[in-house]
Formats: C-alpha cells, sequence, structure tokens
C-alpha cells in the first residue's frame, strides 16, 4: 500500500498540506482531485522524494518503483522510439552487458534468462504499439527528438513512462497535450494498467472510466472515496448535507450554552454550572461545513436583444492572405439562441473558422453578414498568457472599460469572483484557472452577442468546468464552441459542425456518434446490432490476392499521410497567427513562405485523402 501518514507541507509561509493522511490500496486505481491551487502536483511531488514534507510521512511498498514524468522533456538526436525503449533501465543494462561479458559464459547465460523474463526481446514491438497509441505514425517514430514541438516531447515522455511499467504509476494531467484520439487510447491503456495508478485530471469522462477511486484534496485534508468521479459527486453532496446538518446543530447547542453562562455566571448558586458549561464550549471542535469557494464564479452579463440571424455565410471562403482558402463553400446561418460546439482534427481548419465569425479574418470570397450593432467576446488561450503578470485585475479590467465608474468595473470583477481583495491581486499570483476567468471577464464586459471559446477548460479544475457549463447555459446569448472536453460539448451544445475537407458542415449525429466516425479513420466501426455480414467470397486468382494486398497497403499509407500533414497544416496555421501577433520587419517575407509551405501542405492533403478514398472504395469491391 501507498500510505501517506500526516504529511504538511508549507511553500512561501502557506501551508498547502495539513496533517494529510490516506491509504492507497495496492492496485487501485485512484484519481486524485482539488481545486487548482489545492496543492495536488506538491502531493505528488512529495511522493516522489522532490519535496520534503515539514511533518508526516509518505511510505510505499519495498523495492516498489514510482513512475512520474519529468518537468524537462526528452531533447536530442535520440529517436521517440529510442527515448521509449531507454525508459526500461534494466533492459538497457542488461543489453550493454550482454556485449561485454562475452568472456564469462556463465554471467552471459544470467543476463539471456533475465532478458527473457522480463520480455526484453518484444520491447521494440511494445514501445511502438504504444507510441502508435500517442499519435507517433511509423515514420515519426524514427525522427529525432529535436525535431519534434514542446507537445510532441512530452507525448514522449508519457510513452516512456508507460513503457517503464512502473509498480505506481502517478500521472499529472497526461491528456493536457493529447488529442481526442489519443485521449480514448490512453483511457483505454489506463483501465487494463496492471498495478498501482495515481492520476491528476480535470477530465471526468476519464475519471469515470478509468479510475476505481477518488481522492479529494481540500484544505489541506485528503478525503478518499470509491468509485468514480459521479460516485464521489453523489458521496460529497450527501456528506456535506451531514456536516450541514451536525452543523446546525451544533451551533444550535453552542447558542444555548452561551446564553446559559451569560445568565448563569454572576450568580453564586448556579456559577459551577455556569463553568462547567462554559469549559464544554472551549472543548467543543467546530464542524466545518463543506463551503464551496465563493470564487469560483463565472456570470455572463446578458446582452441586448438581437434579430436573428446573427450572422449568415454565403458561398464563403476564408484563408490567410493570398494563399488557397483553408476552408470553403462555407454557407452557416447563426441564430440569437444558437449553441454550436466545432468538431474536427487538428489542423481542419476551426481556429480559422472561429477568426472568420469573430471578424479577425475576412471571408476571401461569398459574403458573412451580420448586424452593425452585433457584439463578440472571443477567448483564446493567448489572452490567458498575455495578461500582463505586473497589473492587478481591477486596473486590466478598469484599462478595458475605461469611462465607466468604478462600481461598474467591481461589478463586473465580481461577477467572475474577483471582489474585494482579490481585485488587487498582481497576475503573476494568479493560477491558470484564475487568468482564465479574467480573460472571460474582461472579453465580457460588453455583454457581446455572441461568445467564441477556443479550448476554455485547459486551466481549469472539474467545479470550474461545471461552473462554466453552468454559466454557458445561463447565458442568453450565443455560443460557439472548440473544445476537446467531450463532457462540455454534450451538455452545452445543441448544434455539431463539423470542419472537414475544407469546409464546414452540420454534423447530425451525436457526440458519441462523432468519436465512433473518428475512430473509424483507423479501425472498423463496430456495431452489435447490425445482422452478420456475409462471408467475403474467396478471391480464387493470386493476380487478385496480390491486387488486394497492394490497396490495403496503400490505404494504410495514405492514412498515416494524412495525419502526418494535418498535423504539419496546424503547425503552419499556428506560425502565421504567431507572426500576424508578433510583426518585424520581414514579417512579409516570412509570411509569404509560410503561404506558400501551407499551400504546398494542402495539396499534399488533398491527393492523401483522394488516395484513401479511392482505396477504400476499392476494398468495399473486393468485399462484396
Amino acid at each position: 500500500m501507498l500510505t501517506i501518514d500526516g504529511i504538511t507541507v508549507r511553500l512561501g509561509g502557506r501551508t498547502i498540506l495539513d496533517r494529510a493522511s490516506a491509504t492507497v490500496p495496492v492496485g487501485a486505481r485512484v484519481g486524485l482531485i482539488g481545486r487548482n491551487g489545492a496543492g495536488k502536483s506538491t502531493l505528488m511531488k512529495a511522493m516522489i522524494g522532490e519535496l520534503e514534507p515539514d511533518d508526516g510521512e509518505i511510505s510505499k511498498p519495498t523495492k516498489a518503483r514510482i513512475g512520474y514524468i519529468a518537468q524537462q522533456a526528452p531533447s536530442g538526436s535520440m529517436t521517440p522510439e529510442e527515448v521509449v525503449l531507454a525508459a526500461d533501465v534494466e533492459r538497457a543494462q542488461l543489453l550493454a552487458e550482454s556485449e561485454t561479458c562475452m568472456d564469462d559464459m556463465d554471467r552471459l547465460g544470467e543476463v539471456h534468462e533475465r532478458l527473457l523474463a522480463i520480455d526484453a526481446y518484444s520491447a521494440p514491438a511494445r514501445a511502438a504499439k504504444i507510441l502508435s497509441g500517442l499519435g507517433f505514425d511509423e515514420e515519426m517514430q524514427k525522427q529525432p527528438v529535436d525535431t519534434f514541438s514542446g507537445g510532441w516531447k512530452m507525448r514522449m515522455a508519457l510513452g516512456a513512462l508507460l513503457f517503464s511499467e512502473p509498480d505506481i504509476l502517478l500521472l499529472d494531467e497526461p491528456s493536457n497535450h493529447l488529442d481526442l484520439e489519443a485521449t480514448l487510447w490512453l483511457e483505454n491503456f489506463l483501465k487494463s494498467y496492471p498495478a498501482t495508478l495515481l492520476v491528476i485530471s480535470h477530465e471526468r469522462d476519464l475519471l469515470n472510466k478509468v479510475v476505481d477511486h477518488i481522492l479529494h484534496l481540500q484544505g489541506g485534508q485528503l478525503t478518499l472515496y470509491p468509485g468514480g468521479y459521479d460516485a464521489f459527486e453523489k458521496l460529497r453532496a450527501e456528506r456535506a448535507a451531514q456536516l450541514a446538518s451536525a452543523k446546525a446543530s451544533q451551533d444550535a447547542q453552542r447558542a444555548r450554552l452561551q446564553d446559559y453562562v451569560a445568565r448563569n455566571s454572576a450568580r453564586a448558586s448556579t456559577a459551577k454550572q455556569a463553568q462547567s458549561r462554559a469549559k464544554m464550549l472551549a472543548k467543543m471542535q467546530p464542524i466545518a461545513a463543506l463551503i464551496e469557494d465563493p470564487s469560483l464564479s463565472f456570470d455572463f452579463p446578458d446582452p441586448a436583444e438581437l434579430r436573428s440571424p446573427m450572422i449568415q455565410l454565403e458561398h464563403a471562403a476564408v484563408g490567410y492572405n493570398d494563399a488557397p482558402p483553408v476552408l470553403q463553400r462555407l454557407n452557416m446561418r447563426i441564430d440569437a439562441d444558437d449553441r454550436i460546439a466545432l468538431l474536427g482534427r487538428n489542423g481542419n481548419g476551426k481556429t480559422t473558422l472561429a477568426r472568420l465569425l469573430a471578424a479577425q479574418l475576412p471571408a476571401a470570397e461569398g459574403e458573412m453578414l451580420s448586424p452593425g450593432k452585433m457584439s463578440v467576446g472571443y477567448f483564446t488561450q493567448y489572452q490567458v498568457e498575455e495578461l500582463a503578470s505586473d497589473d492587478t485585475p481591477l486596473e486590466l479590467m478598469s484599462r478595458a472599460m475605461e469611462g465607466k465608474t468604478p462600481g461598474a468595473v467591481r461589478a463586473q470583477l465580481g461577477r467572475f469572483g474577483f471582489s474585494g481583495a482579490r481585485a488587487e491581486q498582481r497576475v503573476e499570483k494568479l493560477s491558470g484557472g484564475e487568468r482564465a476567468r479574467l480573460a472571460l471577464a474582461i472579453i465580457t464586459r460588453d455583454a457581446p452577442h455572441l461568445l467564441i471559446l477556443d479550448e476554455p477548460t485547459n486551466h481549469l479544475d472539474v467545479d470550474a468546468r461545471e461552473a462554466l457549463i453552468q454559466a454557458l447555459n445561463d447565458y442568453s446569448g450565443a455560443v460557439i464552441l472548440i473544445s476537446h472536453d467531450r463532457h462540455m460539448v454534450e451538455l452545452t451544445a445543441d448544434r455539431l459542425v463539423l470542419v472537414d475537407n475544407g469546409t464546414a458542415k452540420e454534423y447530425k449525429g451525436s457526440m458519441d456518434d462523432y468519436i465512433d466516425f473518428v475512430l473509424g479513420r483507423n479501425q472498423p466501426k463496430k456495431d452489435a446490432k447490425k445482422a452478420p455480414a456475409k462471408a467475403k467470397t474467396p478471391v480464387n486468382s493470386p493476380k487478385d490476392q496480390a491486387k488486394e494486398r497492394y490497396v490495403r497497403s496503400e490505404l494504410e499509407k495514405a492514412e498515416k499521410s494524412m495525419a502526418r500533414i494535418a498535423a504539419d497544416v496546424e503547425k503552419l496555421d499556428l506560425a502565421m497567427v504567431e507572426l500576424n501577433r508578433t510583426p518585424s520587419a520581414d514579417t512579409g517575407s516570412k509570411m509569404e513562405k509560410l503561404l506558400a509551405d501551407r499551400a504546398r501542405a494542402s495539396d499534399r492533403l488533398a491527393k492523401a485523402e483522394a488516395t484513401w478514398l479511392a482505396a477504400g472504395e476499392q476494398l468495399e469491391e473486393f468485399a462484396s
């Protein structure tokens, strides 16, 4: 068992963990949750010995190996495959020793026996499977680490940790750098992980599908609940009701005792009884009710009424400068009460469409019609990252609401939990979730008719995400959402729009249907309700058999090529956005090169997709 016994951790004069205790059973899969800043990562650092508790101790089974992703991403000329294989330190040492102990046959035999025992010779295949699940195709697995972005390097680090199969696996927000496909693969992998797992996550779906216990960190204390996140919420609500009832009873008793002491202390006949009750009061430990954090607040101001449609796209196209359009043939109507989620693979143009709707990019072709008085609030991660660290929320909002009264400025901040002294804290002292709330407060200061939110949950904990969902459902304006949080999409969106193949169209299915659609690109969709497929007629001709094998090979190559090119397109789009944000003397030449590179990448993607479709049609003919 992993035992946390009364540990206290203080950082910068603040008590993060206060005599916290918990016992994690062997083989348990535990979700560690708590508000942003509660101390979850601090607890994990104490578990691996990176941080020494001020008091108490953490004990684990003798010789148990703890696995944790280092903050330093891998780098250098090694390939992802080599990075992952190197994570099995014992295997690497034994293989190296097998090359140097050729003269000692007894030792050589022991080395090979141990290599067989740890299944060392199947390691490359296992490493490739993990990397493939995390999105690395065969070609990417052979490229030098330094050719990848920081997000892909963190995927490698995650792959190496999973491959090493520690006895106690610690994961801190493992889905942060993953797309939908990789997140689904990771969920399946962790479901069957054979040892103890402790994962910090704010993904409700992962917490429900993977873990069998919830370890809740609140107020420096730990409480272990059985079951997934939904079960935890139910138990916590029951416990809150019990504590509230107990607190109300204790408060009433305290009031009676105080009244008795006040009325009888001065009387000689009752002084002893009054003293006795005073001692009872002194010994009475207050019951702490589960009070929700008052700073956890999202309250979007409702806009003035606006007649529908708010936006009408008619045969519109959008792109960057003179390059071929990223999206075209756009025909879309957005009404004043719409809740729309944009779906599609990374690099397909969701952010480009969002920027068109926010009027940050003009329509290259066709028309985008909207009332002149319509206002848009557009949230991106750039706004969170660019908040001036030396300023306070009050200073930032005062500048954003120039000309408004101090009371109006304070009121808007209060909607998002920045009341009183909280409004005068410097931004550098705010957590990621608090900065996200501040950015949302700033972009909604004028009560926009349309909110466009691009990945708004990246810095938010589970409770904050639920609060945001509630606020969006209460908001009377229109919402366009880009998010990998399936739970949020399911609870807020009533229309799904798929951005794919250079355009955007209404998606008629549910979110579950979309997940099946995504996975169907790489594996056949299973449906137990369908009638059994007819047996495939044997292909007798060796020539036909060879042709079918060739077509299957072409299909697989096209799939891998599409994934690789889509990633390239996404990088180029991000580079162009960054270049527009930070212009310099050579911006023009740089943009021209990026545009040319993107045009070539788009052409390659279109060809790969055409090959994939054609190969799929041919395989269907073989199966008929």
